[in-house]
C-alpha cells in the first residue's frame, strides 16, 4: 500500500496549512533573533508571535484529529500535523508548570 503524503479532505488541508503557518513564523522569528540579531526574545513582538501562532497550531491539531476520525484521513502530513500539535500542547503545559518568567 502506497502512503498518502498530501491530505485529500478539507480538514486535513486546513490542519497541514495551519501548522505550516506555525512552523514558518516560528522559524522566521528564531532567525531574526539568533542569526540576524535584529530582535530579542524579551521584546513584545515575541508575545504577539506566540499569541498568533500557538493557537493556530492547536486549531491545526484539533482539525487534524477531526479529519482522521470523521473523514478517515490517512495522509502522513496530517499525522505529522497532529504530532506537532501535541508537542505545542505539551510545551504550553510544561512551560507554565516549570518555568517562572
Amino acid at each position: 500500500m502506497k502512503p498518502n503524503f498530501i491530505p485529500k479532505t478539507i480538514l486535513g488541508k486546513w490542519s497541514v496549512g495551519l501548522n505550516t503557518f506555525f512552523l514558518i513564523l516560528i522559524f522566521i522569528s528564531i532567525v531574526f533573533v539568533k542569526a540576524f540579531r535584529i530582535l530579542s526574545f524579551d521584546d513584545h513582538w515575541w508575545d504577539v508571535t506566540v499569541l498568533v501562532t500557538f493557537p493556530a497550531s492547536i486549531i491545526a491539531f484539533l482539525t487534524g484529529i477531526r479529519a482522521v476520525i470523521k473523514n478517515k484521513e490517512r495522509s502522513v502530513l496530517v499525522f505529522l500535523s497532529i504530532l506537532i500539535g501535541i508537542g505545542v500542547i505539551f510545551f504550553l503545559i510544561f512551560h507554565s508548570l516549570f518555568i517562572n518568567d
